[in-house]
């Protein structure tokens, strides 16, 4: 037999002939123009070490030596040293997704760690293996809420944070449901007056709510305890996992599904992520989570093991019946989460949040004191600013190596401190303020 080698000119003409298109451009007619990529500008071919230098020219562009007073869902914290070195282990920084049965005992142990943290931590009966981020969690949480009570009306706080309405919004859209917002109110909590008259009729899938909320205010946790559930009620509550360590636990006060961000735990901001979500609930609602759940066994021989114990999505199976498409978890941010919870331990998280909350106490004390106004009052480590003009304020800060916050609208801002500011960063705050 003759050597055959195709020409790839001549399979790429036989394969515009077979579906009709005379060439690439005809091809793409129906493409909006402006999706088209012209020809790449590339320079010319460079050699490893060339490479390397114009990277590290490039990346010097990178200004990240502010002081940050940022958070809004994304926190700068302390990270151990150990996080990195162990989570960049060859044994486990691989670009496979770790979703199937056959995943490695120690990434199945430290999935089964993580679950039990997060429970610990909220006091659920059980979590799953992380989902994309906080927002995705809310989302997935939402459509969970509506197979349980077999309803397409949710009632949803408007103090969540704004991007993970945003993605709560387009998974009801395509689902079907229906949102209807509850108002904020003075201290921007939210207005919960009035809700078991309103959900009395049994109409609604449940509750969405974020505690911290996105404001920085701890909600009223006594208000939410004291809702009387119709039937298949079901109550969100998106939580602060940091604050967690000091907050009274979810499932006290009347919730039924937890979820919320490890980004805070051994994760850098990292210029946008990746972060890793979560969801956890009670036993009883267990088959209704997506993605996958690990769980503890033993062998033939009686030796401990991990398995995939449950893997509720089964999207592969069941397609467009499935409880969930999610078909990976972060799982190296997971890991992260979990050493870092490891190496800190219970005493290292609670002085985290304590030295947090010890900052924003005297940033506030300090402002208080140049006449500014904090314009909530139940807050830990993330309040509410209100300035004369957010966009200068921001931007004279900015030029002392400053980031104030996040502008709300025009004369308010969204201030967080966390352990890692110092106190000469606080003063800085203070005086330039």
């Amino acid at each position: 037999m003759k050597n055959f080698q195709a020409n790839p000119d001549n399979i790429n003409e036989e394969m515009l002939k077979s579906i009709g298109a005379l060439n690439y451009d005809d091809l793409y007619s129906m493409v909006d123009k402006k999706a088209v990529m012209g020809k790449l500008n590339l320079p010319d071919a460079l050699s490893e070490l060339e490479t390397q230098k114009r990277i590290k020219g490039i990346s010097k562009e990178n200004k990240t030596e502010y002081a940050c007073f940022i958070g809004a869902g994304a926190y700068k914290r302390f990270i151990p040293a150990g996080v990195s070195q162990i989570s960049s282990r060859f044994e486990f920084n691989t670009a496979y997704t770790p979703y199937q049965p056959e995943i490695s005992q120690g990434t199945l142990q430290v999935i089964y760690e993580f679950q039990s943290m997060i429970c610990d931590l909220t006091g659920m009966e059980v979590c799953n293996a992380s989902v994309y981020d906080a927002g995705n969690a809310c989302a997935e949480s939402m459509l969970m809420a509506s197979r349980i009570s077999g309803k397409n009306k949710i009632l949803v706080s408007k103090c969540i944070n704004p991007e993970y309405l945003e993605v709560i919004k387009t998974y009801a859209n395509a689902s079907d449901i229906d949102i209807e917002y509850i108002n904020s109110k003075e201290g921007f909590k939210t207005d919960l007056t009035g809700i078991n008259e309103k959900i009395a009729n049994n109409e609604y899938a449940g509750l969405i709510i974020q505690n911290l909320n996105y404001y920085g205010t701890i909600e009223d946790i006594d208000l939410i305890k004291e809702i009387k559930k119709p039937d298949k009620f079901v109550i969100i509550t998106c939580v602060d996992i940091m604050n967690q360590a000091i907050l009274k636990k979810p499932v006290d006060y009347n919730t039924d599904i937890v979820t919320g961000d490890v980004q805070q735990f051994g994760n850098p901001v990292a210029f946008g992520g990746p972060y890793a979500g979560f969801i956890a609930t009670l036993d009883k609602y267990k088959r209704q989570l997506p993605g996958r759940i690990v769980g503890r066994t033993l062998d033939a021989e009686g030796k401990q093991a991990f398995t995939l114990t449950l893997q509720a999505r089964e999207q592969h199976i069941r397609r467009e019946k499935a409880t969930s498409n999610i078909c990976s978890n972060q799982g190296l941010a997971v890991l992260n989460s979990v050493v870092y919870l490891s190496l800190i331990g219970k005493k290292g998280l609670n002085e985290a949040v304590y030295l947090s909350a010890k900052n924003a106490k005297t940033l506030t004390e300090g402002l208080k004191t140049k006449g500014y106004k904090i314009l909530n009052s139940d807050y830990i480590n993330e309040f509410v600013l209100e300035v004369k003009n957010a966009d200068e304020f921001i931007k004279k800060m900015k030029e002392k190596n400053i980031l104030a916050g996040v502008k709300l609208n025009n004369n308010q801002i969204l201030v967080c401190t966390t352990e890692v500011n110092s106190q000469e960063e606080i003063k800085n705050y203070i005086n330039f303020a």
